[in-house]
């Protein structure tokens, strides 16, 4: 139910107040006196008068009505989903496989580099498998001059020695051209460098064409977002702060599907307060597979709010005496007492008492302003 301020409940009470005025008045030039008799401070209804017909009297229940608090909220990407894709050596663009707004897979090749440094490192990996060729060929030389009588022990192991080295040089060279995203065999004139897409998103900007010269490696050739799952920000004041909770249960309805609304639960409270619009930023993660939530987008949330327990009665059991709200309790039948109470959160028709009143007394429910003098 939506949150309602109590001071409506007390316009209604002034309103019927004055229709109450003029039943009464009509009541009385019917009846005559005996239609109210007074008790020290307690109002007596005898029996036959026309006012028995008019009241109607409950017991006072206790709930914690819960309310709701709706506050004005915004789409946000996560951060963390948020990325910028480099290049791993410098070079000239010479093709670009995508554009902005395509949605792209792990995986999948977004620019192809015509770099120097890429081919010098397709050459050393050549090198490297030539040197290693040589050492293994050396080394079974050495093993069969040694059968033959023709040389020492040494000389066998200090062509096993080359023969380590020139491997590990290899296995340096053919990881570098891996991590860059080549064949460890690529040859070097047929070398480019392959960008590919880190995980899978949109592609939400791009800062290179074919042709361009990439020489800052820090600078992005393009920016990326995964939005399969967004951020629902609300932006709620600080004096309702104390009400939210972490784990609390939320609706919300975007702006562009107002027809669709969205359940969730609290995910994090932000701890601070924003200077300008004195408000705090509280935040769940939506899934968003369809990706019709985009970032920015506006949108409403509404945080049901449970209340402590207290009495709550009718709107139709106030009334209203000059700057004071009243009930009238019921003492004995037929006999009432006038309450000053303090109300809370209105409710629908139901509104809370915050003092003056208990769960389980009966109070006039219907008719009270005819017994207001």
């Amino acid at each position: 139910m939506t949150h309602r301020p109590a001071w409506r409940a007390w316009r209604r009470c002034l309103a019927g107040a004055a229709a109450a005025g003029l039943l009464l008045g009509a009541a009385m030039a019917v009846a005559g006196p005996g239609l109210l008799v007074r008790k020290g401070d307690a109002l007596f209804v005898p029996e036959g008068s026309p006012l028995r017909a008019r009241i109607a009297v409950d017991t006072v229940r206790t709930a914690g009505l819960p309310h709701e608090l709706s506050v004005p909220a915004v789409v946000e990407a996560d951060p963390a989903s948020s990325f910028q894709v480099l290049a791993p050596l410098s070079g000239k663009v010479v093709e670009l496989k995508v554009k902005v707004g395509d949605t792209v897979r792990k995986g999948q090749v977004l620019a192809l580099l015509q770099s120097s440094d890429l081919l010098q490192a397709a050459s050393d990996a050549a090198k490297a498998r030539d040197q290693r060729s040589l050492a293994k060929k050396a080394l079974e030389r050495a093993r069969q001059v040694q059968l033959a009588g023709g040389s020492a022990e040494k000389d066998v192991e200090a062509a096993q020695s080359q023969l380590t080295q020139a491997q590990a040089e290899l296995d340096r060279a053919e990881g570098r051209l891996k991590a860059l995203g080549l064949a460890p065999d690529a040859e070097p004139g047929h070398a480019r460098l392959v960008v590919q897409a880190p995980t899978s998103g949109s592609v939400n900007s791009l800062s290179v064409g074919v042709g361009s010269v990439v020489n800052d490696l820090t600078a992005p050739l393009l920016t990326m977002v995964n939005l399969e799952s967004v951020y629902l920000t609300a932006l709620v004041p600080e004096a309702w702060l104390a009400q939210i909770k972490v784990g609390a249960s939320l609706q919300a309805t975007v702006n562009a599907y107002p027809d669709q609304p969205i359940k969730a639960a609290v995910q994090s409270i932000a701890s601070v307060v924003e200077a300008d619009t004195r408000r705090t930023r509280v935040r769940t993660r939506v899934p968003n597979a369809d990706g019709r939530l985009r970032p920015n987008m506006f949108a409403t949330v509404k945080f049901a709010v449970t209340q402590p327990v207290q009495p709550v009665v009718p709107q139709s059991a106030l009334v209203m005496n000059n700057d004071q709200v009243l009930v009238f309790v019921e003492s004995s039948p037929w006999t009432f007492k006038p309450r000053v109470v303090l109300l809370g959160s209105e409710d629908g028709s139901q509104v809370r008492v915050r003092s003056g009143l208990n769960g389980g007394e009966r109070v006039v429910v219907r008719g009270g302003v005819l017994l207001n003098d």
